[in-house]
């Protein structure tokens, strides 16, 4: 990509959108293209192809899409479902419809089996059974992913998809109802400090192990393979690195400063056990993360004092 370079991201209010979009004007591009929800329904085919028609996109972001925790993956599966197949068809055939130069797709790595062995390669894809919590997102990514291979096969089309492990960092949801384990516990953990509450609930067992990325990595990654990578296959995206889900409360808990007790909520599900993420083929390529996890909850509180406690 060059500098003035026609550059959509679809997504761009969204934490992967929005750490893409800063990554971009960090390294002087001038020619982004953005849209809000309101602006452009990408569930809506005909606005997306007339949005293609006529603003002479060169390259695309594809990391717009419904997301949200255990619970929202669990409840809201049609819309899930329907939401983000809409959303993936529409952009990546609008896309190939007007040749634009190259597309980044990016999914989730809740596409890998539930039981599949760790860490997660590329190829365990379609090996087994998906996590039942969260598979309607699973294999709406799935086909995102399939799409894109496709595509590329059959027109020779320059799309190509990359797998990032959980996120987290500025822009993130801290709905208690709708978000994933890190913003919940830095939310839960702020609000019990703030009520000088005598303990903190986490669901589960706290066993279960994740690996996390912060999103400013993931968009310099993103970066990365649009500038470096045109192969058919997609990648994982992440640190090769996880935690348990006990350890992620006890360093939250100490970067917060709530001084009272863990107190574990069995009734609600854990999930899968682990989600390690084998990142050896972006090692290869020559990138990898840079952002220490400590470093990257403290900077991520701090964004969450300012923009969602005044």
């Amino acid at each position: 990509m060059k500098e003035n370079s026609r550059i959509y991201i679809a997504g761009h209010n969204g934490m992967v959108g929005s750490a893409i979009h800063r990554e971009l004007v960090k390294r002087g591009h001038s020619n982004i293209v953005v849209k809000s929800s309101k602006e452009l329904d990408l569930r809506n085919q005909s606005a997306v192809n007339d949005f293609f028609e006529s603003d002479n996109i060169e390259y695309v972001f594809l990391s717009a899409a419904k997301v949200g925790g255990i619970v929202a993956n669990n409840t809201y599966k049609a819309d899930f479902l329907y939401d983000n197949l809409m959303i993936q068809s529409n952009v990546i055939h609008a896309a190939h419809n007007h040749s634009i130069k190259k597309l980044l797709f990016l999914g989730s790595s809740c596409i890998y089996p539930k039981l599949a062995d760790q860490p997660l390669k590329e190829e365990y894809l379609l090996t087994g059974l998906l996590e039942e919590t969260n598979d309607a997102y699973a294999i709406a990514k799935i086909a995102g992913l399939k799409m894109c291979k496709s595509y590329k096969e059959q027109y020779g089309d320059n799309f190509i998809s990359a797998m990032p492990t959980n996120l987290y960092g500025p822009n993130d949801n801290y709905d208690l109802n709708n978000s994933h384990v890190l913003p919940a516990l830095i939310r839960k953990f702020h609000e019990a400090k703030e009520q000088n509450a005598d303990s903190v609930t986490m669901w589960g067992t706290g066993k279960p192990r994740r690996e996390f990325l912060h999103v400013d990595d993931l968009a310099s990654a993103c970066l990365f393979l649009m500038d470096n990578y045109e192969g058919n296959d997609h990648l994982n995206i992440g640190t090769g690195e996880d935690i348990s889900i006990l350890e992620l409360a006890q360093l939250v808990k100490e970067i917060v400063g709530f001084e009272g007790e863990i107190v574990n909520d069995l009734s609600k599900p854990d999930g899968t056990f682990r989600k390690l993420m084998d990142v050896s083929k972006m090692d290869k390529l020559g990138w990898s993360y840079s952002i220490q996890f400590k470093d990257g909850i403290k900077s991520t509180y701090s964004n969450f004092l300012e923009k969602y406690t005044k």
